[in-house]
C-alpha cells in the first residue's frame, strides 16, 4: 500500500511540476509573445491615406485637388450572411460578375478581419450602404483625386491610382512631394466584435502633401488645346502637339497633346491618349524643314556661308553618290537667305556639304538634339541621333533638311528658343514652386546648359526666319497682324513600314517666335498625318501657330508693333549675271588663309 501511495504521490508531484513549468513558460518566458497575440486579436492598425497636395497653374487656378470621400470595408469574421451581403451591395455598387465572385470569396473567409468592399464612393452610394445596416460593414475616410478642369493639361498632370499613388505625369514625377505621409488609426475590438477608436492608443496623423505651382497658364493651355482639336478635325489628322515656351527661362507656358482624355475617368479612354506626345519616345518624329535652322546655324557660325551667298539649287534636283534627291519645288539660283525662306532642300544640302561631319554633328548636339532636355516630367525621350562614326552614306545630306534623325517636339521648340533668347540653350521646366500658397519654395529657374551660337549668328538667323513669314514664302500663313514673326515650316515624309518613305503620309509643322525682335514666346505646332487634301506645314500648322501665338500675345498684354516691313536684302547679283560653272555647286565664302579656287572646294566637299 505504501508503495502505491508513493507512486501516486510521485506522479502527482511530477504533474504539478509540469503544470508549474508550463505556467512559468506561459506567464514568464513566452509572456510577451502571447500578450502581443492577444493584443492583435483585440485591435487593428489601419493606414489612412493623406490628402495629396494641390496642383495650381501659374495664376493660382486649381488643376488637381484631393476631395475627402468614404470607402466601404468589411470585417469578414463579423459578416453573418456573405451571400446576402454581396447581393445587397451589388444593387448599390453594380459589381461585374468577376468582382462579385471575388468579394463573396473574401467575405466568406471568417478567419480574415479586413476586405475592401468599395473604394472612394460617391456620397449617395455611401448613404445607401449605411441604410442596409449590414453586419461587418464599416467606412473609412480616404481622399480621391479630382481634376476640376477635366481634360485640360491631362497628359502633363497625369493620374493617380485608387490608392492615391501617382501613376503618370506630374502626379508620378512629384509623388514624393505631393503624396504626403500615411497616417495610422488603431481600432479596438471587444468580445462582441464591436469596434471603436481608442484615443489612448498610439495614433499617427496623416500629413498632407505639398502643393505644386506650375509654369503652365490654364488660359494659354486652353487656347493651345482648342486650336489643336480644331486643326485635327479640319485636316482629319491622326494626332498633334503644341508646346509654348518662354524663351529666356525655358518655362513651359502650354503643352498640349491630342487626342486627349479626362483624368477623372481615365479608364474610359484608350491608353495611348494618356501619352504626352511632346516628349514621348513613341512620338519622336523627323522634324523636316524646321531642322534647317540647325543647318543654317552651323554654316553661319562656321563662317562658311553668308546670307547673301548664292546657291544653284539645280532646278530641284541633285545627284549624290548615285542617288537623286529632289526638292518640293524646282529652284534655280537662290541666296542662302532665300534657301531658308523658300525651304529649298537642295540649297540646304549644298550648305551642309561645306561643313565637316564632326562640326555639323557637334552643332546638333549643342542645340540639344540626341539627349533629353531635362524637363521635369517622366518618360522623356532623348530622340534619335547617330554618332558621326555610324553615319551611313548621304546621312549629312538628309539630316540637313530634317530626315535620318528623330526629335521630340520639345527638343525642336527649345532649339528655336536658342535663337529667340540670344543664343542660350536653356533647360525647360514645368514646376515653378513647391510648398503652399504664400510660402512657395522656388524650384523652377533659368538653367543655361550651353551657348551653341554667338549673338552675331543669332541676328542673322532672326532676319532669315523673319523672311520665311513674308508674303509669298512658305510661312506666310503664320503672320500675325501687328507683330513681326520669325519661324520655319516643316513638311516631313513619314517612314513607310514597308520600307523607304511614304508617298502620301506627312508630318506638318511650324516653329517660331514672336515678336521677332523681342521674343516673348516660342511655339511649335506639329500635326501628324493630315488627310484633308493639304499636307504642308505652311498650310496646316502655320495658321494654327498664328491663332495660338496671336491670342497669347494679346492675353499677355504684349503691345502691338508697326506692321512688318520688308527686311530681306536684295540678292547680290542676278542669276543671269553669274557664270553657270561658278555656281555649279555653291558660292561660298573664302576661308582665311591661302585663296582656294571655288571648284576645288566643291570637289573636296563632295568627297566629304
Amino acid at each position: 500500500m505504501s508503495w502505491r501511495l508513493g507512486l501516486v504521490a510521485g506522479l502527482a508531484a511530477a504533474w504539478l511540476l509540469l503544470g508549474v513549468g508550463r505556467l512559468i513558460d506561459l506567464q514568464v518566458l513566452e509572456h510577451q509573445a502571447w500578450a502581443d497575440q492577444a493584443e492583435s486579436q483585440h485591435q487593428r492598425v489601419l493606414e489612412i491615406t493623406p490628402a495629396r497636395g494641390t496642383i495650381y497653374d501659374a495664376q493660382g487656378r486649381e488643376l488637381a485637388v484631393s476631395v475627402e470621400v468614404e470607402s466601404a470595408v468589411a470585417d469578414p469574421s463579423m459578416v453573418v450572411d456573405p451571400q446576402r451581403a454581396v447581393a445587397e451591395l451589388d444593387r448599390v455598387l453594380g459589381f461585374s460578375r468577376e468582382e462579385e465572385d471575388v468579394l463573396l470569396r473574401r467575405l466568406s473567409e471568417q478567419d480574415k478581419r479586413f476586405a475592401w468592399v468599395g473604394r472612394q464612393l460617391e456620397p449617395s452610394q455611401a448613404q445607401e450602404i449605411r441604410e442596409l445596416e449590414l453586419p461587418g460593414i464599416f467606412f473609412l475616410k480616404e481622399y480621391k483625386r479630382y481634376y476640376p478642369m477635366g481634360r485640360l493639361a491631362a497628359q502633363v498632370l497625369g493620374i493617380t491610382g485608387v490608392d492615391g499613388v501617382g501613376l503618370e505625369g506630374l502626379e508620378l514625377r512629384f509623388d514624393e512631394w505631393i503624396g504626403g505621409e500615411l497616417g495610422q488609426r488603431t481600432v479596438r475590438k471587444d468580445a462582441r466584435r464591436g469596434k471603436w477608436f481608442d484615443p489612448a492608443l498610439p495614433q499617427a496623423e496623416e500629413r498632407p502633401g505639398q502643393d505644386l505651382r506650375l509654369t503652365l497658364d490654364a488660359s494659354l493651355q486652353f487656347l493651345a488645346e482648342r486650336e489643336l482639336a480644331r486643326v485635327l478635325e479640319e485636316h482629319r489628322a491622326r494626332s498633334g502637339t503644341v508646346v509654348v515656351l518662354e524663351p529666356t527661362t525655358g518655362a513651359v507656358l502650354a503643352m498640349a497633346s491630342a487626342p486627349s482624355f479626362d483624368p477623372n475617368h481615365y479608364r474610359e479612354f484608350p491608353v495611348e491618349n494618356r501619352r504626352n506626345r511632346v516628349i514621348a519616345e513613341a512620338d519622336v518624329y523627323e522634324p523636316g524643314s524646321t531642322f534647317k535652322l540647325i543647318t543654317a546655324a552651323a554654316a553661319l557660325e562656321a563662317n562658311r556661308v553668308d546670307p547673301s551667298d548664292l546657291f544653284d539649287c539645280g532646278m530641284g534636283k541633285i545627284v549624290l553618290d548615285g542617288v537623286t534627291i529632289r526638292d518640293h519645288t524646282p529652284f534655280g539660283v537662290l541666296s542662302f537667305r532665300e534657301v531658308i525662306s523658300r525651304s529649298s532642300n537642295i540649297g540646304t544640302i549644298k550648305a551642309s556639304l561645306l561643313l565637316s561631319d564632326q562640326h555639323f554633328y557637334d552643332t546638333m548636339v549643342a542645340f540639344g538634339f540626341g539627349r533629353p532636355t531635362g524637363v521635369d516630367l517622366p518618360g522623356e525621350s532623348r530622340g534619335l541621333l547617330r554618332p558621326v562614326e555610324h553615319w551611313p552614306p548621304l546621312a549629312k545630306a538628309y539630316m540637313s533638311f530634317g530626315q535620318a534623325l528623330g526629335a521630340t517636339p520639345l527638343q525642336v521648340a527649345r532649339a528655336f528658343a536658342v535663337v529667340a533668347n540670344g543664343g542660350a540653350l536653356v533647360q525647360p521646366y514645368v514646376v515653378d514652386g513647391v510648398g503652399h500658397p504664400g510660402a512657395w519654395g522656388r524650384r523652377g529657374k533659368q538653367t543655361v546648359l550651353g551657348r551653341p551660337v554667338t549673338p552675331a549668328t543669332v541676328r542673322q538667323l532672326e532676319r532669315m526666319l523673319e523672311g520665311v513669314v513674308e508674303p509669298g514664302f512658305t510661312g506666310q500663313w503664320a503672320a500675325i497682324p501687328g507683330y513681326r514673326v520669325a519661324g520655319k515650316t516643316g513638311t516631313a515624309e513619314k517612314v513607310d513600314p514597308q520600307g523607304g518613305y511614304s508617298d502620301h503620309d506627312r508630318v506638318a509643322s511650324f516653329a517660331g517666335f514672336v515678336p521677332a525682335r523681342d521674343p516673348r514666346l516660342v511655339a511649335l505646332v506639329v500635326i501628324d498625318t493630315p488627310n484633308a487634301g493639304v499636307t504642308g506645314g505652311g498650310a496646316v500648322a502655320a495658321p494654327a501657330f498664328a491663332e495660338i501665338a496671336g491670342r497669347a500675345l494679346h492675353y499677355l498684354g504684349v503691345p502691338s508693333q508697326p506692321e512688318a516691313v520688308e527686311i530681306a536684302e536684295a540678292t547680290t547679283g542676278a542669276a543671269g549675271e553669274i557664270e553657270n560653272d561658278r555656281v555649279a555647286f555653291a558660292v561660298a565664302r573664302t576661308e582665311p588663309g591661302p585663296d582656294v579656287p571655288l571648284e576645288q572646294r566643291i570637289r573636296e566637299a563632295l568627297k566629304r
